[in-house]
């Protein structure tokens, strides 16, 4: 087996058709990321369940900063209970065929680029089970800029970690000892966090809540849906301060006219200004249906 092979990476994560890192990884643009960390946990979470994606989100979660949001790409590994013939083959194969230097989780660390997030199954274990402290958290740091780490399992040195401002680190919990008798059997592949999976290049969004695994090729799909909800919600108080709507026209489907008056105001309003990157054409067609159905019903009636 290799460590990080690109061939197996490209594999597991097929349905993604944009660019990728060197050694196979999807690589979600920067601009989908700015945007995603302004989304909540829960407008991330309604396309992938509505898509099938039931096992992508875990909250049982410890957090050193639960006031800041993560979002990254996700660098995955899983790890397993020694086992010393499978813990010296595997450990002796990345230092002498891969070049790796020090224990497994330093392999992991030392391959973070900027805006990545390790997601690490240590099958929840903390005592013996801590895979950073704050030497690894500091290169965590330095390397993602902006990411952290997911990990099921433990960390120690809280008080330095958290004292790392730019990074954020969701774990089961803490311990004093460092990490022993554990064998890492997998680098970029499927790990399961909890109730949830991930595979390498997931968008990793973290917040207060907890965790979610965005698949790579519904990542701007997801914050798309996000924010055109956010931005129809702004819209929908405006009128109802307004008095022009009622809550059940707001909450209920939009026909043409109020979709075109959404769609004035989109276009005019300093409020919306940082949605106009969005369009409305699938919107102003399902609410042409819409209209043709009420006709429809309507003449039903009639008759």
């Amino acid at each position: 087996m290799k460590f990080d092979n690109p061939e197996d990476i490209v594999q597991l994560t097929a349905q993604w058709e944009g660019e990728r890192f060197p050694n196979g990884r999807p690589k979600v643009a920067d601009d989908v990321l700015r945007r995603m960390r302004k989304i909540t946990l829960e407008e991330a979470w309604g396309p992938l369940w509505n898509r099938g994606y039931a096992f992508q989100f875990e909250g049982d979660f410890k957090i050193v900063h639960p006031e800041k949001i993560m979002v990254g790409r996700a660098v995955t590994a899983v790890l397993v209970p020694k086992r010393p013939d499978l813990h010296e083959t595997l450990l002796k194969y990345g230092h002498e065929q891969e070049g790796r230097k020090g224990f497994f989780n330093q392999w992991v660390i030392d391959s973070l680029v900027e805006d990545d997030v390790a997601v690490v199954d240590m099958f929840d274990k903390v005592h013996l089970g801590t895979y950073v402290g704050g030497n690894l958290s500091t290169a965590i740091s330095t390397r993602t800029k902006r990411g952290g780490a997911v990990i099921w399992g433990g960390i120690r040195d809280n008080q330095q970690v958290a004292e790392i401002d730019n990074i954020n680190v969701y774990y089961r919990g803490s311990d004093p000892t460092a990490i022993a008798d554990v064998t890492m059997v997998g680098m970029n592949v499927p790990a399961r966090i909890g109730r949830a999976i991930c595979l390498p290049g997931d968008v990793v969004l973290g917040t207060p809540s907890g965790v979610i695994f965005i698949p790579p090729q519904l990542a701007e799909i997801t914050v798309v849906q996000a924010e055109k909800a956010q931005v129809r919600d702004i819209f929908g108080f405006v009128r109802l301060k307004e008095g022009v709507y009622s809550t059940a026209q707001i909450d209920a489907a939009w026909n043409s006219a109020l979709m075109q008056d959404f769609v004035d105001w989109f276009n005019a309003d300093s409020a919306a200004e940082n949605y106009r990157h969005l369009t409305w054409e699938r919107e102003l067609e399902e609410a042409a249906k819409l209209d043709d159905g009420e006709n429809g019903r309507r003449h039903d009636v009639r008759l």
